[in-house]
């Protein structure tokens, strides 16, 4: 019988903290198999959509946004952490649990009108993903998807990207 992505998604309780169920990304990426079927499933996510470039924020929506990126014949646009890019940025600061983060792009990576599609590995509270989506929009691209690999459904991200068209490949509904 042929394994579901979730088979290859390892969940640890109590990590980082008592009452965590902690969704662990890396066991699906040392299979080869898990590897392929995430790929393909987010690849599967994007049928119908039209779009131009496809971008990952750091660091995991790099591990499945380049490859996703190359299966497509479309070129990939990294968003970075704070002081990681070379050339002009536009930044973007948003709130954690416990302060701030900053994230950058480079203010040419995408042209004004061009459809992007959004990658992260997973979506918790939303944070990182509508900060990135805020970077796009100030380099004059348009967030036509953005794709998830696995969604908390508890922490509300989805609620706070409500004006994009989000799709997730496996949904918990914990946190």
């Amino acid at each position: 019988m042929a394994k579901k992505l979730e088979d290859y998604i390892i969940t640890i309780p109590d990590f980082p903290e008592p009452g965590i169920m902690f969704r662990d990304v890396t066991s699906v990426l040392d299979s080869s198999e898990g590897l392929r079927l995430s790929i393909d499933s987010l690849y599967g996510l994007l049928e119908g959509v039209d779009y131009d470039v496809i971008a990952g924020a750091e660091a995991r929506g790099f591990i499945f946004g380049m490859p996703l990126a190359y299966k497509a014949g479309k070129p990939f646009v990294p968003v970075r952490k704070k002081g990681k890019l070379p050339r002009a940025t536009y930044s973007q600061t948003y709130n954690l649990e416990y302060g701030t983060a900053t994230i950058e792009i480079h203010k040419d990576s995408i042209k004004p009108g061009q459809r992007v599609v959004l990658v992260d590995d997973l979506i918790a509270t939303g944070g990182t993903i509508e900060a990135a989506a805020h970077l796009i929009e100030k380099c004059g691209g348009v967030v036509v998807k953005i794709l998830f690999l696995i969604e908390l459904e508890g922490l509300g991200g989805r609620k706070k990207l409500s004006q994009y068209d989000v799709a997730s490949v496996v949904k918990y509904e914990g946190k």
